[in-house]
């Protein structure tokens, strides 16, 4: 009788392939409340490294970090209508605490633009306080009807920027340069995932943004995930806040504003981009576990030589970790790591030994052979890097090779209903289909120029829409 898979095959249930992997490779597990989620230590490995790339390229563009809290007076959320509308169904709201009804219901925070607004307009006085750039790394609640662990949760970690700057143009190349030198660098140079840049549509928009820039990836089922968004606020909340400067001119100008952000989902990209039947497989840039060593059996020489690699490795710049724990079986450990997606297995056993060789097993293509022991730590970076590549290519040709050119809404449904995306002439689709293709579980996931680029307004000539089903 064949064995059964590890994991159900991604063809047969992707849903099911996405939960299994999570539960096998140890990422997380449901939280008690319902919608909440307990991310396991590999899995906030992961995110520790994405936190940690993302921070270092969020203070290159000049933000500082801050923290602010998670509790925000119910009144500051209706000082900006729209905004409160948007949020209003996702809202977590608290109206008792220490035994007595509060005399105004606090709400957890959902995002932090309004209560970063209100200070905000305490520390900005004059043209010499701007610009203002604040990130804060922090948790937010957002009540999820239909919860799927890192995808959507109730309660997720991420990063929120919040700027003030003293003119349109300023915010608006401010929220431009966070979407492609940050955000699009960091997904495809490190998370190894191809994305689209464009602009949201006006319903699409985020609540109380005036332009909404935003990263689109092609899932391994054909679906989009939004990876993460930039928004150019106008001046809509330093209105409501008051948020004004002295300018140069001895004038008081309201400021001009952004926030942008992105989160724990990026680990549902990651494995849903990535995967395989056989597990997760991480790009090396960001794997917390670029090599594992593997003893094969317990003697001692063996263990001795697999240690000695490891240091070794290490020495040479590469994160790797031993694994000489031969009181479990060798197949299970080397299942074990490949649902982890380590990139690369070094398996050594008593005729390595008298071969001076290692078996190199690479998680991403696939594929072992043997290698002399002395020539891993000089190979290994140059391996590392054509696997990291090698995602990025797969990532690309997926989205390419499942993306339709389509000239009807009826076409571009069903190259959604068919797993994979549609582009369309924004002219030729407009509000009227955007709403058609939505009765139908299909979204407009953003507008693009024909050459690729992001279109200057909604109506550019030439704006073609991306349409997919989505995450």
């Amino acid at each position: 009788m064949a064995k059964a898979p590890v994991l159900t095959p991604q063809a047969e249930d992707f849903p099911r392939w996405y939960q299994d992997l999570i539960n096998k490779a140890e990422l997380a597990d449901n939280g008690p409340v319902r919608g909440t989620m307990v991310i396991r230590p590999y899995g906030y490995g992961l995110w520790e490294r994405m936190q940690q790339d993302l921070d270092a390229r969020i203070k290159e563009a000049g933000a500082s970090n801050a923290y602010f809290p998670l509790f925000i007076p119910q009144s500051y959320l209706t000082k900006e209508a729209e905004h409160v509308e948007g949020f209003a169904p996702e809202l977590a709201v608290v109206t008792h605490g220490g035994g007595k009804e509060l005399e105004e219901p606090v709400v957890v925070r959902p995002t932090s633009e309004t209560i970063i607004n209100d200070y905000f307009s305490k520390w900005v006085q004059s043209y010499r306080d701007l610009p203002l750039l604040i990130n804060q790394w922090a948790n937010v609640v957002r009540w999820e009807m239909r919860p799927r662990v890192f995808l959507r949760t109730t309660e997720f970690l991420w990063q929120e920027g919040h700027t003030a700057h003293a003119t349109y143009e300023e915010a608006r190349d401010y929220a431009a340069h966070i979407h492609r030198n940050v955000y699009a660098r960091f997904m495809t140079d490190v998370l190894g995932i191809d994305v689209v840049l464009g602009r949201k549509t006006a319903r699409e928009r985020f609540a109380g943004a005036v332009n909404t820039l935003t990263l689109e990836a092609m899932m391994g089922d054909g679906k989009a995930l939004q990876m993460g968004t930039s928004h150019e606020l106008g001046t809509n909340f330093s209105k409501a806040f008051n948020t004004t400067y002295l300018s140069k001119d001895g004038k008081q100008e309201l400021v001009w504003q952004t926030s942008w952000g992105s989160s724990t989902r990026m680990i549902g990209g990651l494995i849903m981009s990535h995967g395989d039947d056989s597990g997760l497989r991480v790009p090396p840039r960001l794997a917390p576990v670029q090599a594992v060593v593997l003893a094969i059996k317990g003697d001692e020489a063996v263990l001795a030589k697999v240690r000695e690699t490891g240091d070794r490795l290490k020495a040479a710049g590469i994160r790797v970790q031993v694994d000489d724990r031969t009181d479990t079986p060798f197949g299970r450990r080397a299942v074990d790591w490949e649902l982890k997606g380590v990139p690369v297995r070094i398996e050594i056993g008593p005729r390595d030994l008298e071969s001076g060789t290692a078996m190199l097993a690479r998680r991403i293509p696939g594929g072992k052979e043997p290698v002399a022991l002395d020539a891993l730590a000089g190979l290994l970076p140059t391996v590392l890097e054509e696997d990291q590549a090698l995602l990025l290519r797969q990532s690309r040709e997926r989205r390419e090779a499942r993306t339709a050119e389509v000239r009807t809404v009826e076409e571009a449904a069903e190259a959604a209903a068919a797993g994979g995306w549609a582009r369309i002439p924004w002219a030729a689709l407009g509000t009227e289909g955007e709403i058609a293709l939505a009765d139908q579980s299909v979204s407009v996931r953003c507008l693009v120029a024909e050459d690729g680029s992001v279109p200057e307004g909604d109506d550019a000539p030439g704006t073609l829409a991306i349409v997919a089903r989505a995450y």
